[in-house]
């Protein structure tokens, strides 16, 4: 089944009153009525106990009996396996939506609580399925893939063999599955939660955590001073469950690696997203290095137009003194994203508008709503949905522009089926960023005010060091952390000093990180959601990066301009069938390569040169 992608609650992004911009009418709320009409439904009741009788139908029918299966009846197989599993996805899809939508409602909770154990009990009955698929040795397995119904499955058929040396015992495997609802996705209810419970005062109001992020990006430096200083003292407060929360779930991976033989904190995410630990390495590595001419160069350049040595931590995201704080009203932003869309690809168009005349998306903001954005692919069998907190800044445009990325992707995907639609972390960032960029440099060739077009450089370069370098920085506070966790459970304040010591290093000598920026740590949700998940971010950007700048190549040549554009096309719509090196191929490029990388951070460093050149 498919968990949503939590998506960039980066710290320039959240929400404020529940309402559409005040220019404009008010922001789009989704229609989940594609999944189920309600929380109570007949359809949802009669989806629930279909998938429980067929699935102990199918157990009974395969249970033991799948290494004697031959090509054919295994294809036929896991047709069936993927039409149950889509109908438990969808189910879950509806309730992960719900609970997104008003985290912070009992009823709501309950019923995504409810839900989640039923059908993680009914999953189980499935287990033994990919066990007994990766008990057959290898010559046999590709004896029966020469059968055309199973051959069609044959990427996921590969997937699902990586883990062949890290699976367990039937039984185990059970328990670990049944167990989840207790240990691991209690602890990450307990921590979502309890965010959207805290109240951050600033002026005589108490702002949630996703308001007070907003306010990190006004204008006024009083009013940034305000907020992050409550975000710091209302984060400290509560470090102590916030650290109980982290050191168990982390002692609980490391647990399950143990037993898996996992070599690394980090080995089981790269296995799901089919990379090389040392692809990985080598991405960390070029960040790394590329440190001091990215983000410490930049914040330094920042620091002087603001007149001061160092900034303080709450100005990193600060508009530039002659940022007017202009506000794009919906539907400008729509119209913006559906033209840098439309004039790279009409398909891309027609599809990303989809999701504004069929309601597939929830824009607006409100108590209780999930702070971020993200995209959620749901099932094939429906569509996607977006949700954002839209409140008009150039960041928010480019947050919808992302998001519909990932939409348009996953929509692209879907006629490959429940199990093969599904992109690798590592690629699913591929089209979201690929869509910011069109949108970004539509814009930029819009404006011929210089003022403002440094203003747009600079909002641009902060969002790909946010994205790079921070989620680079995010990966090394992981590694820190649970590396540290395995000789024991690692307190609150060290916590905190691992967190500066990483932000120090990536940020550079020109911001000063003192006082409770040490407790910021708490408020990442990837952390907790999907461990070692924001490494995927810097690869995405990166590859992304490499990509646009053969576009830019190609793209003066007459005959090649479409060949592009029909290749990247093909490569949204090949979902989770290739891996990253038969993506990549058709454009020339390889990401095992190290000139790869330095090529994608060569991007934002020739951003960082316009700009100065601006300057």
């Amino acid at each position: 089944m498919t968990d949503p992608e939590f998506a960039r609650q980066a710290e320039a992004s959240g929400a404020a009153p529940a309402r559409g911009d005040a220019a404009g009418p008010p922001l789009p709320e989704w229609d989940l009525s594609d999944l189920y009409p309600g929380t109570e439904s007949a359809a949802l009741k009669r989806d629930l106990t279909s998938a429980q009788d067929r699935t102990k139908a199918f157990k009974h029918r395969y249970h033991g009996k799948v290494a004697g299966l031959d090509g054919d009846a295994l294809g036929e197989a896991v047709a069936e396996y993927e039409d149950i599993d889509e109908t438990l996805s969808r189910l879950m899809s509806y309730a992960q939506l719900i609970y997104a939508g008003n985290i912070s409602d009992p009823e709501v909770a309950g019923f995504y609580q409810t839900l989640q154990e039923r059908v993680t009990e009914i999953s189980t009955d499935l287990v033994f399925f990919t066990l007994e698929i990766n008990l057959i040795e290898d010559g046999e397995i590709a004896d029966k893939l020469k059968a055309e119904r199973l051959n069609r499955y044959a990427p996921w058929i590969r997937d699902v063999r990586v883990l062949r040396p890290h699976q367990l015992d039937e039984d185990l495997e059970k328990i670990l599955r049944e167990k989840a609802v207790s240990g691991r996705s209690a602890w990450v209810r307990l921590f979502d939660e309890t965010m959207a419970r805290l109240r951050f005062p600033v002026d005589g109001k108490d702002l949630t955590s996703a308001e007070v992020l907003h306010l990190l990006s006004d204008s006024d430096a009083k009013v940034r001073e305000a907020a992050a200083l409550s975000l710091g003292k209302v984060l400290g407060e509560n470090a102590p469950v916030f650290a109980l929360i982290t050191n168990t779930l982390a002692k609980d991976k490391e647990i399950e690696d143990r037993w898996r033989k996992f070599p690394r904190p980090t080995s089981a995410r790269n296995l799901s997203n089919l990379v090389e630990d040392e692809v990985v390495d080598a991405l960390i590595s070029a960040v790394k290095g590329a440190y001091p001419k990215l983000s410490h160069r930049y914040y330094a350049l920042k620091a002087r137009w603001f007149g001061v040595e160092r900034l303080r931590y709450w100005d990193r995201n600060a508009p530039l003194p002659e940022d007017d704080d202009r506000q794009t009203p919906w539907d400008e932003a729509r119209d913006k994203v559906l033209g840098a869309y439309g004039a790279f690809a009409p398909e891309m168009e027609a599809t990303a508008r989809k999701f504004f005349d069929r309601r597939w998306i929830d824009a607006g903001v409100r108590p209780g709503k999930d702070p971020g954005a993200f995209s959620h692919p749901t099932v094939p069998s429906a569509h996607p949905y977006i949700l954002l907190n839209y409140q008009g800044k150039t960041r928010d445009v480019m947050t919808l522009a992302h998001e519909l990325g990932h939409g348009v992707h996953q929509v692209l995907a879907a006629p490959r089926g429940h199990l093969l639609a599904d992109t690798p972390l590592t690629l699913a960032e591929t089209a979201s960023v690929f869509g910011e960029m069109l949108t970004f440099r539509a814009l930029l060739a819009d404006e011929t005010d210089v003022p403002r077009r440094r203003v747009m450089l600079a909002g641009k370069i902060e969002d790909m060091l946010n994205t790079v370098v921070r989620q680079t920085a995010f990966y090394d506070f992981e590694l820190k952390v649970h590396g540290e966790r395995k000789k024991g459970e690692v307190p609150a304040e060290r916590l905190c000093e691992i967190w500066l010591e990483v932000q120090r290093e990536s940020l550079g000598p020109a911001i000063d990180l003192e006082g409770d920026y040490r407790f910021y740590w708490i408020y990442i949700p990837h952390f907790i959601h999907s461990p070692f998940y924001v490494y995927a971010y810097a690869f995405g950007d990166c590859l992304v990066n490499s990509l646009y700048a053969t576009y830019r190549e190609w793209e003066g040549a007459a005959d090649l301009k479409g060949t592009f554009k029909d290749k990247y096309l093909d490569m949204l719509k090949a979902g989770g069938t290739k891996r990253h090196r038969e993506l990549l191929a058709p454009f020339g490029l390889d990401a095992t390569d190290p000139a790869f990388w330095d090529r994608g951070l060569g991007m934002i460093s020739s951003l960082i040169e316009e700009l100065e050149e601006l300057d």
